[in-house]
């Protein structure tokens, strides 16, 4: 069971086995000190497939490996009490993603104060609305959850909002005393299966035919009419009893057609209202009608519908108009409910006024949004602004926010709003990933806004911008790092990247990591030359071998700028195979060095006499033998050069060419292949070794500190493969 995550991340902790092709992967990072890791991973050892894993994680999502899907997968992403992160926590910025938008873009642009009052005024709009919806829902059967009167009321006094069309009302129910209709329950009627029943051509005629007959029964009464009918008689009782009239021993006059009849009492006002009406429904003729309209009232979903008219006849006739029928339903639930109503509209109307100045406020209003769009437009330079439609809404309504793009035309100094898909069509690829650092921004902001804690995994988010525009987004991670509550993990392939992203961010040594993969599992480890190997390797030429090796690249291209052309020529041949490489002695070198290196003079390299050949070949053949799993830099430099030299040495002896050999003057490997392909075609095993050979090893190693990244990338065991069948093949 995962536990909620509580305390301030220190540690992050991090076991991932089977998760993309990463077969093990264990690391601690350490936040204490600095709260941002560069990690440099060359092209296919981890980086992608430790982002993918992570953004499933950060999504609620499972990991597991897509080729080898059988094996079972390993999670784990904990803090530094070994408890789980919650998914919010993790965010992966990967490197671009054409349509992308942060979900929490409308946060940016809420004013909480705003926001809060306009909340408290719906909510004691819709507190009102409740309590008299509630009572509503009683009157009419509307039992159904949700907006049942919100639906039904535009259906019958127009296609407004329902506040508005009670706002509409006001008048006919202020000035309405009666309502003779509201004890008609609505949905007993107004069901849909009824309704197809009601309006049938059968039904119409028969109701049309009872319906004349009842008023002939009407007009032929003592005291209902047409236009005053038990209806009507019935709500004046109801309002005369409400009203305590004849406790206060009032009376009233019903004309009988001569004379006033004397009511002074409520008990005789009702049989006399009763005895009216039994004689009109118990009308021999009129019975026979009500028969003829029952007798179709036979199916299933009709049965509710007769039981009701059965109980209350006296609706029969108001069914010849349904529309008028709906009305006067709903006007006499409005009038009957009037106390409801009115606090209802009042508290709309006075909400109202004061909605309309906050949303001329919110339409004004300087948001964070904003913030954040100058902010971009300082770092990048984009033909393009950006804005929001419906401000407003997003504000109070927390509804999404549209975007409005306008494109600037800086020659003509013309602008023109245009769609986002219109956009992407012209925008170069450059600017495309420019407006994928805004909406990176804004979810950043939101976080930061929210207070969320938050660990960023950065997949090479600067890749492919030029170089401007990768300083503005080095300049933004540094902003991240200097936040309380976020931390990161920036992930490259770029070497260039990851020295100067380490260095802006002033990042501690524990801080810069390197990748190293091995058939079983991917370490993390930190890196060893934080700043120019160079200076390391110069300072230890007198005792390690290794480094003395990978030194002659570095110094032979500085001869070359010095203009020591004679050392220059020198240290090529060890580093292509020439006439004289087999002869040149350690002595030698060490003379080369001290001439070109000015500040090791007194340089001293033992056993001078040997061959400087033998000993690169003797130390590529130690590193391919040692078990280390870790390769240095230097080490790489020393097999690259051994791997070139036995390729060559060989080519020169099988072509048996020297005057071909001794007039290449660049460009020596390549050429040694191309004459080697010539002369043995079918020899393809070693062509293909040859050209793995020109392929992987450096032609020159420049002195420029961030220049070696070719051979960084290179992974260890391909490398030591390589020198491998070097050996065993190219003899």
């Amino acid at each position: 069971m995962i536990k909620k995550h509580e305390t301030m991340i220190t540690k992050l902790r991090i076991k991932l086995e089977n998760c993309y092709g990463i077969k093990k992967l264990e690391h601690s990072f350490d936040f204490s000190e600095k709260k941002v890791f560069s990690i440099y991973a060359p092209n296919g050892t981890m980086k992608t497939s430790f982002a993918n894993t992570f953004r499933d994680f950060s999504k609620g999502e499972n990991s597991s490996d897509l080729i080898f899907n059988e094996r079972a997968p390993i999670r784990e992403i904990k803090d530094q009490n070994n408890i789980d992160l919650a998914s919010e926590q993790i965010c992966v910025i990967e490197p671009y993603i054409e349509r992308y938008k942060s979900e929490k873009i409308s946060t940016l642009l809420v004013n909480k104060e705003l926001k809060e009052r306009y909340e408290d005024i719906l909510k004691s709009i819709e507190q009102e609305k409740e309590n008299l919806f509630k009572k509503l829902k009683q009157l009419s059967g509307l039992t159904g959850r949700g907006d049942t009167i919100d639906v039904e009321l535009p259906k019958i006094f127009g296609n407004k909002p329902v506040l508005n069309l009670l706002l509409d009302l006001e008048g006919q129910i202020n000035s309405t005393e009666e309502h003779p209709f509201s004890s008609i329950i609505y949905n007993k009627i107004f069901d849909e299966k009824v309704l197809s029943f009601l309006n049938t051509k059968d039904f119409k005629r028969q109701i049309q035919s009872y319906i004349e007959r009842y008023d002939t029964l009407i007009q032929s009464s003592k005291y209902l009419k047409k236009g005053f009918n038990h209806y009507n008689v019935a709500d004046v009782q109801k309002s005369l009893k409400t009203n305590g009239f004849f406790s206060a021993q009032h009376s009233v006059n019903l004309f009988n057609g001569t004379t006033n009849d004397t009511i002074s009492n409520e008990l005789e006002l009702q049989e006399i209202i009763s005895k009216e009406l039994n004689t009109v429904l118990n009308d021999a003729e009129i019975q026979k009608k009500f028969t003829e309209i029952d007798s179709k009232l036979t199916t299933a979903q009709l049965r509710e519908f007769r039981d009701y008219l059965f109980e209350n006849k006296a609706i029969l006739p108001l069914l010849s108009d349904l529309n008028k029928l709906r009305k006067d339903i709903w006007i006499s639930y409005l009038v009957e409910q009037k106390e409801l109503y009115s606090s209802l509209l009042e508290q709309y109307k006075s909400g109202k006024v004061e909605i309309e100045k906050i949303i001329e406020v919110a339409k004004e209003e300087e948001t964070e949004w904003k913030d954040v769009i100058k902010t971009f437009n300082k770092r990048f330079s984009v033909p393009f602004q950006l804005d929001v439609k419906n401000q407003d809404d997003v504000i109070l309504k927390s509804e999404s926010p549209n975007l409005n793009f306008v494109f600037h035309d800086s020659d003509l100094h013309q602008e023109k709003p245009v769609d986002e898909s219109q956009l992407l069509k012209v925008l170069s690829q450059g600017e495309k990933r420019a407006l994928y650092i805004l909406n990176i921004i804004f979810e950043v902001r939101a976080r930061q806004k929210a207070n969320q804690e938050t660990i960023f995994i950065v997949d090479d988010i600067a890749d492919s911008f030029d170089y401007k525009n990768k300083y503005a987004i080095i300049e933004y991670l540094k902003e991240i790092s200097e936040c309380p509550n976020f931390f990161q993990l920036i992930l490259t392939h770029n070497f260039d990247f990851h020295r100067t992203v380490s260095s802006r961010l002033n990042m501690s040594r524990n801080n810069k990591l390197n990748t190293v993969k091995t058939t079983t599992e991917i370490n993390l480890i930190t890196e060893k030359y934080q700043k120019n190997p160079f200076i390391h390797w110069k300072n230890n030429l007198h005792h390690d071998e290794i480094m003395l090796i990978a030194s002659i690249p570095f110094v032979r291209n500085l001869a070359e700028y010095a203009g020591h052309s004679s050392e220059f020529e020198s240290l090529t041949s060890l580093l292509h195979f020439k006439e004289n490489t087999a002869t040149i002695k350690l002595t030698d070198l060490e003379s080369i060095f001290k001439v070109i290196l000015v500040d090791k003079t007194e340089l001293s390299i033992n056993n001078g006499q040997n061959n400087v050949i033998d000993l690169i070949y003797s130390k590529a053949d130690g590193i391919l033998n040692s078990t280390n799993q870790i390769i240095d830099l230097e080490k790489k430099v020393a097999l690259a050069i051994a791997i070139r030299l036995k390729a060559e040495e060989f080519m020169v002896n099988k072509i048996n060419d020297e005057n071909f050999w001794r007039g290449i003057t660049i460009n020596q490997t390549q050429a040694l292949i191309e004459k080697y392909v010539q002369t043995f075609p079918n020899e393809t095993e070693n062509i293909k070794i040859l050209e793995q050979v020109n392929l992987m090893t450096p032609e020159n190693i420049h002195l420029n500190s961030f220049m070696y990244e070719p051979i960084l990338d290179m992974a260890n065991d391909h490398l030591k493969q390589l020198y491998k069948q070097t050996k065993q093949n190219l003899n």
